[in-house]
C-alpha cells in the first residue's frame, strides 16, 4: 500500500489551518508554487514572520514592502497625508481645542495617527484611545488610566471626571500641552460624544487643558450633524483622499525603497501597475494586499518582474478589489481607432 505524501493531505481541517482567510490557497495552486513557500504560507497563517533569506532575488526585501501594518517607518508623504500631518501639528502648537481628520477605509489614518504620535512637539503628552467604543463613564476612566491615575473602577462620573480636570490643571502648570486622540471616532456613541464635548470644556483663563483629535470614517461626519455644540468647537478639518495614479508610482518606489530593495526599477511592469492602480482606485490599503500577493505569485513562477497576468490573478483573489473590465478596455481601444481611421478617411476626402 502506497503511503500519502505528507504534503498532499486531504483532511479538510489542514486545508483550513493553512489557508490564511484571504483565498490565497487557490493562487498556490495557479502559480505552483514550491513547498518553500508553501511552509512559508503556512507560518504566515499564524502571523509569523520568517526571515527574508526565504525568497530569491530581486524580491528579497519586497514582500516585508507591502505589509497592510501602521509601520510609521513606511509613512508615505502623498499632498493630502502632509497636508493632513502638518495640520495636526500646527493646531497641537497653536492650542487648537478640537481637529477632524476624516477618511475612506484603508486610506491611512491610523498610520497618519501613529505617525502624529511619533512626531509630537515637545512637551506634549498624548492620550491614545485606539478603539473608543465606550460608554460615557467608560470613556471617562480610559482618559484617567491614560492620565496615569490610580482608580478603583467604583468612583462616580463627576469623581472621574473631576480628577481628570485637577490632572490636566497641575500638567498645564509644568508646562505640558495634552492631546487626546481618538481612532475610529465613528463608533463612538453619541453619548460618549457628548462626554467628549465636556472634556474639551476644561481650560484656563488663557488655554485650553485638553486638544482632542477625531481620527474616523466619513460617518463621523454624520455623528456630528446630531451634536452642532461639538461641530462648531472644530477648528482645522481634513480629508484623506486615495492615490491618484501618478502618486501610486511613487508609492510603489516609497515602500520598496524603506524596505531595502535597491534596484532603481520597480518590479512591477507598467501594465501591472495600470491594473494595480484600477483594481485598488488607489486605496493605500488595497494596494499593498494586491502587490504582495503578485510578487509571491511572480516568485512562485521563477520570475524577476510582476507582469499584469500576475496582478490580474493576485486581484481577482482580493475581495476588496474592483474587477478589472478587459472587455471594456479593449472596446474603447477599438472605437479608437475606427474613430481615427474615420477622421483620416474624411480629411484625405477633403483634400483630394
Amino acid at each position: 500500500m502506497r503511503k500519502r505524501p505528507r504534503h498532499a493531505s486531504t483532511n479538510s481541517s489542514d486545508n483550513r489551518r493553512h489557508h490564511d482567510g484571504s483565498g490565497f490557497l487557490q493562487l498556490r495552486k495557479f502559480a505552483g508554487c514550491s513547498r518553500r513557500v508553501l511552509r512559508w504560507r503556512k507560518a504566515d497563517a499564524f502571523d509569523q514572520r520568517p526571515p527574508f533569506p526565504l525568497l530569491s532575488c530581486p524580491f528579497r526585501t519586497c514582500r516585508s514592502a507591502f505589509w497592510t501594518d501602521p509601520d510609521t517607518d513606511f509613512f508615505f508623504a502623498s499632498p493630502p497625508h502632509q497636508e493632513a500631518l502638518d495640520t495636526l501639528l500646527y493646531a497641537l502648537e497653536s492650542g487648537e481645542g478640537f481637529i477632524k481628520i476624516v477618511g475612506a477605509v484603508g486610506t491611512g489614518k491610523t498610520l497618519l495617527c501613529r505617525t502624529l504620535l511619533a512626531e509630537l512637539p515637545r512637551r506634549c503628552r498624548a492620550l491614545y484611545l485606539p478603539n473608543p467604543a465606550l460608554d460615557p463613564l467608560g470613556i471617562l476612566f480610559a482618559v484617567a488610566e491614560e492620565l496615569g491615575l490610580k482608580l478603583t473602577g467604583k468612583e462616580s462620573y463627576y469623581r472621574v471626571h473631576k480628577a481628570i480636570q485637577t490632572r490636566l490643571i497641575a500638567l498645564a502648570r509644568r508646562g505640558t500641552r495634552v492631546v487626546l486622540i481618538l481612532d475610529e471616532a465613528q463608533a463612538i456613541s453619541l453619548e460618549s460624544l457628548e462626554t467628549v464635548r465636556l472634556l474639551s470644556n476644561l481650560e484656563t483663563e488663557k488655554r485650553k487643558l485638553l486638544t482632542i483629535v477625531l481620527f474616523g470614517q466619513p460617518e463621523l461626519d454624520e455623528r456630528l450633524q446630531a451634536i452642532p455644540q461639538l461641530k462648531t468647537r472644530i477648528s482645522f478639518h481634513d480629508r484623506l483622499r486615495p492615490l491618484q495614479r501618478e502618486e501610486l508610482v511613487a508609492y510603489l518606489s516609497h515602500r520598496l525603497a524603506r524596505a531595502g530593495f535597491e534596484s532603481a526599477a520597480l518590479p512591477f511592469s507598467p501594465r501591472a501597475v495600470g491594473f494595480l492602480y484600477e483594481a485598488s482606485a488607489g486605496v493605500p490599503r488595497v494596494v499593498n494586499v494586491i502587490a504582495h500577493k503578485a510578487l509571491m505569485l511572480a516568485y512562485g513562477k521563477g520570475l524577476h518582474r510582476v507582469g499584469g497576468r500576475e496582478m490580474r490573478e493576485a486581484a481577482r483573489d482580493t475581495l476588496a478589489a474592483k474587477s478589472i473590465n478587459r472587455t471594456a478596455r479593449w472596446v474603447l481601444l477599438v472605437l479608437a481607432t475606427l474613430g481615427a481611421g474615420a477622421a483620416t478617411a474624411g480629411w484625405l476626402y477633403l483634400i483630394a
